[in-house]
């Protein structure tokens, strides 16, 4: 059993034996009232006003989750992540292994202390979810002035397009490294990778993808300029709904030497679905911005975030346009993260809208290597923990410098870790970057270093906390998390814990061990 399944289970028993009223009393006084805010958004409001009188902001989060077994957690997955006519058998998937749906790593929450996790159950869920959000939203824009909200995809529609998507902009940006590589450029910085349009052209004929004449339509001066080059940007517009190219697109299977089709074929219910998740997406963000939140989309596993990182930067280009409105998370222990920042900065500045960031370090550490060793790809992970600290300063230093040179940009330093709080409050000073501003943003969860946020917040930096709520009973998965994640929080709260048992074992003795839940 999960370490996170036996803290739950622990949890229950307690509540049976010492009855509801006691139980949600203890917890009160213990570990929920040290993570969790309240139970609904009219409980929290103290705490809202008490943080807020020290300057410190509130991002809601109602902490509720599907409390299911391994076993449901996996068959969901594997109903969610697969498409019908890989179900029925008469068709094999194309994706690549990394992007497809692995029985052993069904139940995502496995290996995961710090993330919350949503499974596919419906598409009325979904709209449930939809509506949480929307409540979540509505209220962080009564809790603060420049309040902010977090939201998941996963909770938003069926996980199988996002795997898909994900399969699809991966395939297409390892062609353009080939296609790089065949030109002598292989190695280079993603942003200062430029392939020749014309020796790219020749490769693409010699291929059999297309015709020399359907080439030149796609690589046009309206669509990559004058220059005679093309770089990742300009690649990864290619496959655009918006042009021609994307409707019949294939790439070589280096292993097979086969053309492929890049995109699969959805049956009509899929499409459906897979509208209805960008509809929802679409609520979301006008509902943000009608009210005056920020919405951060919360990163996930990497065989998700392609799509999750691409389906975000749309939501960018439609309403990051006067401010950042919507805010891309990027996990800084990945190897890649870096490169992406990079090109979505310059993705900003070429198109003219918002750049908005939430730099995290990562919550999928363990369950990314273990599926990446057990199914046989390369670890996404950067190999230390050091390695993961300096590619999140890279990241977050190359950001600062463009909040330097422009105002319109933003960004939230999402983390506990008391260096990097120095060193973004050496870099701000360094670079003239005031906290009145409003450029740079610090966010740390309730229950956790209370001695950053607060002089931070009384110092007047914008510092938020993510406030979770909702019924004891209801949020005991997230709880679970966040005693283990904490074990040094824990360790200071095992008196707590203590008093817990001790109260059980004095019912033991006066027989009111048995006592009936309130």
């Amino acid at each position: 059993m999960r370490s996170g399944a036996r803290t739950v289970t622990l949890l229950r028993l307690a509540r049976r034996l010492l009855g509801q009223r006691l139980f949600d009393r203890l917890m009160k006084m213990t570990f929920y009232g040290q993570f969790v805010a309240g139970e609904d958004q009219e409980s929290i409001r103290p705490l809202i006003q008490h943080n807020r009188a020290f300057g410190v902001g509130s991002i809601l989060d109602y902490g509720v989750e599907e409390d299911l077994t391994p076993e449901e957690a996996e068959r969901k997955e594997m109903e969610s992540c697969t498409s019908a006519s890989e179900r029925d058998g008469h068709g094999t998937s194309k994706r690549e292994k990394q992007f497809q749906a692995h029985r052993a790593f069904g139940d995502r929450r496995d290996g995961v202390v710090s993330a919350r996790t949503y499974f596919y159950a419906s598409e009325a869920k979904c709209d449930s979810h939809m509506e949480t959000f929307l409540r979540c939203i509505e209220a962080s824009g009564g809790a603060s002035e420049d309040g902010f909200s977090a939201i998941k995809l996963t909770a938003l529609g069926r996980p199988q397009f996002l795997l898909q998507f994900s399969d699809v902009l991966t395939k297409w940006r390892r062609f353009f490294h080939q296609m790089a590589a065949e030109q002598g450029k292989a190695g280079l910085a993603a942003m200062d990778t430029k392939l020749e349009v014309a020796s790219l052209q020749e490769s693409v004929v010699k291929m059999g993808i297309a015709s020399r004449m359907e080439i030149e339509n796609w690589f046009t001066v309206e669509t990559l300029g004058v220059s005679g080059t093309l770089d990742l940007l300009d690649w990864g517009s290619l496959i655009d709904g918006r042009t021609e190219l994307s409707k019949h697109l294939v790439v070589p299977n280096m292993q097979t030497g086969q053309l492929e089709p890049l995109l699969s074929r959805f049956t009509e219910e899929e499409e459906r679905q897979m509208t209805r998740m960008l509809q929802r997406m679409d609520i979301l963000a006008k509902k943000a911005s009608e009210v005056g939140v920020r919405l951060m989309v919360d990163a996930e596993q990497t065989y998700f975030q392609p799509a999750i990182s691409r389906l975000t930067l749309e939501m960018q280009r439609r309403f990051n346009v006067e401010r950042p409105l919507i805010f891309n998370t990027y996990q800084c222990y990945l190897k890649d993260t870096y490169d992406n920042v990079t090109l979505d900065v310059e993705l900003a500045r070429r198109e003219g809208w918002c750049f908005g960031a939430k730099l995290v370090r990562g919550a999928y550490m363990a369950q990314e290597r273990a599926r990446a060793l057990e199914i046989g790809y390369e670890d996404p992970i950067n190999p230390t923990y050091e390695a993961t600290n300096t590619m999140y300063h890279r990241c977050l230093n190359y950001v600062l410098e463009e909040l330097k040179h422009n105002a319109r940009a933003a960004v939230m330093v999402a983390s506990h870790n008391e260096d990097t709080v120095r060193f973004t409050l050496c870099r701000m000073e360094e670079l003239g970057l005031h906290p009145a501003d409003r450029q740079v943003y610090f966010g740390q969860l309730l229950g956790m270093c209370d001695q950053i946020s607060f002089p931070l917040g009384q110092a007047g930096f914008p510092v938020y906390k993510y406030v979770p709520y909702g019924p004891v009973m209801e949020v005991l998965p997230y709880l679970s998390r966040r005693a283990l994640e904490n074990s040094g929080v824990m360790k200071g709260a095992q008196r707590e814990w203590q008093l817990l048992w001790q109260e059980l074992r004095r019912r033991l003795r006066t027989g009111s061990l048995f006592h009936r839940p309130a």
